[in-house]
């Protein structure tokens, strides 16, 4: 499963960068508004640090709107993949820019029935919410689980990218059931590597270790 991290903070991005495990980055409108910087300025510098694709968010909500939009965001930087909002406009901005090769990632996901359009209208990535399906009383691996089957039923290219991550319980249960992608936020993307027995175990090992009275190199 890919990783991409869910923020627009250029220090957390770079620092989960150099771990090597870093797929992409996706930002939306509330994640450059908490950057407090300029979307095109923030946006380009994001995309010089990771090699993934990195998604930009239109705003418009209109067809023309989007594609006028997207062709600013396209410009920044050749791994932009063009984030737009699941609704008719959007999907048809989807269409019209995939077919003209742009990266695209579909987003506000809460049915199997919007992914699926979705990936007719051939979208690079679709963004299911499992956090505010949660949140709304739903489960939202359930969603993840429907897509997944949908998508293998017809061969769909279209990658299913977990959203809305909340818990290091949502990237296991989202691996588990066959999402293409994970975006995290950073919080959680640390807290996937720590196990207290890692710990206790390590504290073991260097105790034993300075009884030695050893040096390595």
């Amino acid at each position: 499963m890919k990783f991409f991290v869910d923020t627009a903070d250029v220090d957390e991005i770079r620092e989960i960068n150099e771990t090597g495990l870093l797929d992409g980055v996706t930002t939306n409108p509330s994640l450059i508004l908490k950057s407090g910087r300029d979307i095109t300025e923030v946006t380009k510098e994001i995309c010089g640090i990771v090699d993934g694709p990195v998604s930009a968010e239109v705003t418009a909500t209109d067809f023309d709107g989007m594609m006028r939009e997207a062709k600013v965001l396209a410009k920044i930087a050749d791994n932009i993949c063009i984030k737009l909002p699941l609704t008719m406009d959007g999907l048809k901005a989807c269409k019209k820019l995939t077919s003209e090769g742009h990266q695209t990632n579909v987003t506000l996901c809460f049915s199997a029935n919007q992914a699926l359009l979705a990936a007719k209208a051939g979208a690079t990535y679709i963004s299911p919410f499992i956090g505010r399906i949660d949140d709304a009383g739903a489960d939202g691996m359930e969603l993840i689980e429907e897509i997944r089957s949908i998508y293998d039923n017809y061969d769909f290219e279209t990658q299913i990218l977990a959203a809305s991550i909340r818990t290091v319980m949502h990237v296991k249960e989202a691996a588990l059931i066959g999402a293409d992608v994970a975006t995290v936020p950073p919080g959680v993307i640390k807290a996937l590597v720590k196990h207290p027995l890692t710990d206790k175990g390590l504290d073991a090992f260097l105790a034993d270790w300075a009884k030695t009275g050893q040096k390595i190199g």
